[in-house]
């Protein structure tokens, strides 16, 4: 009995200092547990706010890159009256090559011959200062071809807008052609009377104009 009285006291003292001791401990791992958080709290703002600068920046680049992608798409300019596979020394349409007498640049008046046309017949009505046609080369002209015996119109390059480029002396045109405008100099206005057997022919089938034919030719380019 005597032993058990002793005892008491000194177990209500364990018990408080065990209670404080836990409530200690509790406390101590509150603090913990609140400053765990704050750091992640801290760590998931800064994540943020990097994620946020990055996001930006990748932003910046996409904007700039279509812009940076189009001019180096971007094809070279070439001029609007040259086109790529015509020689550099040929006149555009509608314009004649530096020189070159301005009667050329109006389409000619062509009237009908006199008498009966036995031989071909090359007459200047405006002489070129270039170089002479030779035989092999592409030459560029504005024509006019009418019926030799009536002066009716069949074919004119002028109704086509723009001049006509071909082989000249190599059998690609009419004989009365290929004879006729070798030696003419570039820049002239020539006229050629034709007979039909160095034109077309006598037969008018397939529609190509038959009998003797006059043409007058603008020269203005050969090469």
């Amino acid at each position: 009995m005597s032993e058990q009285v002793q005892n008491a006291p000194g177990t209500k003292r364990e018990r408080r200092l065990a209670a404080q001791l836990a409530a200690k401990k509790a406390a101590e791992a509150k603090r913990r547990r609140q400053a765990m958080l704050g750091a992640a709290a801290g760590v998931i703002a800064v994540v943020a706010l990097i994620g946020g600068i990055v996001w930006l920046a990748d932003g910046g680049d996409d904007d700039k890159q279509p812009a940076a992608n189009a001019s180096a798409s971007a094809p070279a300019d070439q001029p609007a009256d040259q086109p790529a596979d015509q020689p550099t020394d040929q006149p555009a349409p509608g314009q004649l090559p530096p020189g070159t007498d301005p009667a050329l640049a109006s389409k000619p008046t062509v009237t009908a011959g006199k008498g009966e046309l036995s031989k071909l017949t090359v007459t200047p009505l405006v002489k070129g200062k270039g170089p002479e046609v030779k035989a092999g080369q592409t030459i560029t002209t504005n024509y006019v071809g009418v019926f030799y015996k009536d002066g009716k119109e069949f074919d004119a390059s002028w109704n086509g807008g723009q001049p006509v480029s071909f082989p000249i002396g190599v059998g690609q045109v009419i004989k009365g052609w290929d004879q006729g405008l070798v030696g003419v100099p570039v820049g002239s206005r020539v006229q050629l009377d034709i007979p039909a057997e160095l034109a077309y022919g006598n037969d008018s089938s397939g529609g190509r104009p038959a009998g003797p034919l006059r043409f007058v030719v603008d020269v203005l380019a050969a090469q």
